[in-house]
């Protein structure tokens, strides 16, 4: 199958996609804030620059787009028709670099929470995401399970 885009408006259009303050990333930043929550961004010095960092809750928080890094809902599981094997291999390197991540964080001892793109648009997603900061996941049901790996749900 053929691009509908030229090259040059390919390019132009894979120049957009930003990797910095993204809506997902402002949106969760937005929930924190409200709830009172304080953090910093960027990570430099830890691994896999965390999105989102919490110095005094010891807890970091990446802001995943869902098929950037392989989600198993609707969007996440796409697969592109072009180029097929290109993005099967980027989107599986994307998703063991970050259980690698996640790993060397949880082992120097930081709580990791993964945030997915589409969690964000479900009813209730600001009172789950500040249960998982806070440490009292264990009482919201949705978000344990994807505290632990990025790929696990």
């Amino acid at each position: 199958m053929t691009d509908v885009f030229s090259p040059e408006k390919r390019s132009a259009v894979m120049r957009r996609v930003k990797g910095r303050d993204t809506a997902p990333e402002i949106a969760v930043r937005r929930m924190l804030r409200a709830a009172g929550i304080g953090y910093r961004l960027g990570g430099r010095g830890l691994p896999g620059k965390p999105d989102i960092v919490m110095h005094g809750r010891r807890t970091v928080a990446f802001v995943h787009g869902c098929f950037w890094h392989g989600h198993d809902c609707p969007r996440g599981s796409r697969k592109p028709k072009a180029n097929a094997g290109y993005w099967t291999a980027k989107l599986t390197r994307n998703v063991a670099r970050d259980r690698q991540v996640v790993d060397g964080l949880t082992n120097d001892g930081w709580r990791v929470v993964t945030v997915w793109e589409c969690e964000l648009k479900s009813p209730g997603a600001a009172a789950n995401l500040v249960a998982r900061v806070t440490g009292q996941a264990a009482t919201v049901s949705a978000g344990s399970a994807s505290e632990a790996s990025p790929a696990s749900t």
